[in-house]
């Protein structure tokens, strides 16, 4: 009798949630796409994957921020070390920031919801349904994902879980800040709302795609490592454990999860570089590669990628997707007179230890070495061959400059105080004349319009290109237009 009670409290619970959100989400349809203008629907929804494609990269960012920072922070403790008082001011500016983010994503998937709804009809979104729905699934998965992977580690921690829970009114920080969160996490009534979604999505995702846009809507979904868990774990026994749900899961666990053939220590291995990857690249742990690049490489040249396998490709337009500058070694350093420059003096021990790659990242401009770049399928090295020692000099001190910025989710070419892959290469090359396009709404500079001044008679030579894992010895320049002209073709 008692568990009967439990049961019909629980559904009038799930009843009431799920009632809730599909009144906001009809609210939200008769107020946006009211209309019946298809033109008008279609610029509407193109609109609103466009802002979810910035928010979601945003959230990426923070997830690989909050991963970075608490594996720092566990090896100090475990050290003997204590958390300082910047230290607990970077954690609660972190919280504060989830949180808004967490509640950008709630409306991103309630505004959708109810267009997944079997039996109702909404003639005046229905060219776009699908990607509305494919928008509300890839909000929710992106709250577990993130409670996951980049809250559960510190509420698993009991230092860190006291701090959070604790109120904090300088940052209006509420007590019990990651209980709630951990409630939210197991709730039975969002779970089955996000399983009534993935059951739409699974029944259309066979149809051609309608927008730009979808396919990295469609990635981001199905590279969730919280899609296979979702659909696995049952709301009764959520609800009855609550809080005490991730007990089983200690942080070394929760590291090395397995959910259907996903490695999730990989997943997290790519947030913490501010990616999501579902395997490695072609070029990956290949010695003979590396030390072939490596002994090719001169200070100033660009360096393109491509890597199907990251969301971060399907995000860029075109075929490379991702570009940095390589600064070079100490010897060729002193070589050009700058090795003891105000500006390499603070990365000299980098250099020295061969991390002479400088790329914007979601987690913001850093410095890396070869063999961490070379985890993709296909690299470009593109080199201005005319240019003087003094000219390479710039390249290498501007690139510098840059380091530590955050990223430019904005993909604005027109400020200098956040970067993006390719705005690292348009600002280290400020006399280049570059092609630009438009992303976001905005002019910019894609990984693609650098490497169109490779073609035809542009002034950099294409001194290395390897595709699909091989490199291509021959007609480099040929090669790489062809490469180019496929993602354009295939959207015409």
């Amino acid at each position: 009798m008692r568990r009967s009670l439990l049961v019909a409290c629980i559904a009038t619970l799930v009843s009431l949630s799920a009632h809730a959100e599909i009144t906001l989400c009809r609210g939200h349809t008769e107020a946006s796409h009211g209309t019946g203008d298809p033109v008008e629907q279609r610029r509407v929804i193109e609109g609103e994957i466009e802002n979810f494609q910035r928010l979601s990269e945003e959230v990426l960012s923070l997830r690989a921020q909050a991963i970075r920072t608490y594996l720092e922070l566990r090896e100090r403790l475990d050290n003997g070390g204590h958390l300082t008082g910047a230290d607990l001011h970077t954690l609660n500016a972190g919280a504060v920031k989830l949180l808004a983010q967490s509640e950008a994503l709630m409306q991103a998937a309630e505004a959708h919801e109810c267009w997944a709804e079997p039996d109702r009809e909404y003639p005046a979104i229905e060219s776009g349904r699908r990607a509305g729905v494919t928008i509300s699934l890839a909000a929710a998965l992106l709250l577990y994902d993130n409670y996951l992977m980049a809250v559960a580690p510190f509420r698993n921690d009991h230092v860190m879980r006291q701090h959070f829970n604790r109120k904090d009114r300088g940052f209006e920080l509420h007590a019990g800040t990651l209980n709630r969160m951990a409630a939210n996490f197991v709730s039975p009534s969002h779970r089955q709302r996000v399983r009534h979604a993935i059951q739409w999505y699974e029944q259309h995702r066979g149809e051609p795609v309608s927008f730009e846009g979808e396919p990295y809507l469609r990635r981001l979904i199905e590279q969730s490592p919280s899609l296979a868990m979702i659909g696995k774990v049952a709301p009764l026994r959520d609800f009855a454990n609550r809080l005490d749900f991730l007990s089983a899961f200690g942080v070394d666990a929760l590291f090395s999860l397995k959910s259907e053939g996903t490695h999730l220590s990989s997943l997290l291995f790519g947030n913490a570089v501010g990616l999501v990857e579902t395997r490695r690249g072609k070029l990956d742990q290949r010695p003979e590669i590396s030390e072939r690049v490596g002994a090719r490489l001169r200070a100033g040249d660009i360096l393109l990628e491509k890597t199907p396998f990251r969301l971060t490709d399907t995000f860029i337009p075109g075929h490379w997707g991702h570009a940095a500058v390589w600064v070079g070694n100490e010897k060729e350093l002193r070589e050009l007179g700058i090795w003891s420059h105000p500006v390499v003096r603070p990365y000299q021990a980098s250099i020295q230890t061969g991390r002479g790659v400088v790329e914007a990242l979601r987690s913001g401009v850093e410095m890396n070495n070869l063999a961490h770049f070379l985890n993709i399928d296909d690299l470009g090295v593109l080199r201005d061959e005319q240019m003087s020692d003094a000219a390479r000099a710039s390249v290498i001190l501007e690139a510098l400059r840059q380091v530590g910025k955050p990223y430019d989710f904005n993909f604005d070419t027109q400020t200098t105080h956040r970067v993006f892959c390719s705005k690292l290469v348009y600002l280290a090359y400020g006399d280049m004349q570059w092609p630009t396009s438009k992303m976001m709404g905005r002019i910019t500079v894609s990984p693609d319009n650098i490497a169109a001044r490779a073609l035809g008679d542009g002034p950099l030579s294409v001194v290395l290109l390897y595709h699909d894992g091989t490199e291509i010895g021959a007609r480099r320049k040929e090669v790489m237009e062809t490469l180019m002209k496929a993602p354009a073709q295939a959207r015409s």
